[in-house]
């Protein structure tokens, strides 16, 4: 119940205000996004990448409304690129797109408005050294999302998938990107979907993901296992010790703020670990979500935001 309640409060404008004034919401806030300025995720990924810790770097926010905003979003990719390239970042620090803010959801032309500003973020990154991992989101725009990643990856090889082990269909979008050279993202899934897509069930979705580590595991590419529970972590290292993987030809991704002890000890441990930063004006649903997965952080939300009442 508690949890139906703070994803509801993600739509309330009252509550956003609530949170940006009390001070101990606010530290929240620093925990999961370290800013809306570009100032803000540039000296947050340095932090991480002196830690040892790799980094990937997402501007907040999906569904451009127009032409105009998924131009916008572009441009701010462009410059946080160029930002990157002038702190002196390399691959250690690349950046995610979500294809709905740079235009897929347009109606008529949003898959060529994306596939053009997509192109154009992934110039950006390669010119200063890095790479563009693609997000996924709900299940209507995969077919879609993918057949971009295709276009990209004939000028841009490099550029990372993101697949969804809630899907029914994932394993078999694993085993056809599972070649040499293909980045894939493995990640639970946080859409609401229907389960004639979608497994519903938590045994049911880590059984996929493990299915789907195994595939990729035993394939060429480079898997990039995102996840914090620390069962698909331990699996993730057995199945990397069963195909003789060295570390560095796989990694893992957590949030920025969750769990950063097991993002250094994993580090220590000579594994590569890329930190998912958030930044931008669009903060407030992602918080939210966050605070939703983690019981402690939702009590503490909820009686800060009482005590402003």
């Amino acid at each position: 119940m508690m949890r139906s309640m703070l994803l509801g409060a993600s739509r309330s404008g009252r509550l956003r205000r609530t949170v940006e004034t009390v001070p101990v919401t606010r530290n929240l806030v620093a925990r999961f996004v370290p800013g809306t300025d570009e100032s803000d995720v540039v000296r947050a990924a340095g932090e991480l990448v002196d830690d040892g810790l790799t980094v990937t770097i997402d501007h907040l926010g999906e569904d451009a409304a127009d032409r105009n905003q998924a131009d916008a979003v572009t441009r701010a990719y462009v410059s946080l690129l160029r930002a990157m390239g002038e702190a002196g970042f390399g691959p250690e620090v690349e950046v995610s797109v979500k294809l709905s803010a740079v235009g897929q959801a347009l109606s008529g032309e949003g898959t060529a408005v994306a596939l053009d500003n997509a192109r154009r973020i992934c110039a950006a990154a390669d010119g200063v050294g890095t790479t563009v991992t693609v997000d996924m989101e709900d299940h209507t725009t995969t077919d879609a999302t993918l057949a971009t990643v295709r276009e990209l990856r004939a000028d841009f090889p490099s550029v990372g998938a993101v697949l969804q082990a809630y899907l029914k269909r994932t394993e078999a979008d694993c085993r056809d990107l599972a070649y040499e050279g293909s980045r894939v993202r493995l990640c639970k899934g946080a859409y609401d979907e229907p389960p004639s897509v979608a497994f519903t069930e938590r045994a049911d979705v880590d059984r996929s993901y493990v299915r789907c580590m195994k595939v990729l595991f035993g394939g060429r590419g480079y898997p990039m296992i995102a996840t914090h529970d620390p069962r698909i972590v331990e699996i993730a290292g057995s199945l990397a010790a069963r195909h003789r993987r060295e570390q560095g030809s796989y990694e893992y991704q957590m949030l920025y703020g969750v769990r950063p002890r097991e993002q250094r000890r994993l580090v220590r441990a000579g594994e590569r670990v890329r930190v998912y930063v958030p930044y931008g004006a669009e903060w407030y649903g992602y918080l939210v979500r966050r605070l939703a997965e983690r019981p402690a952080n939702m009590a503490l939300f909820l009686r800060s935001v009482a005590s402003k009442k």
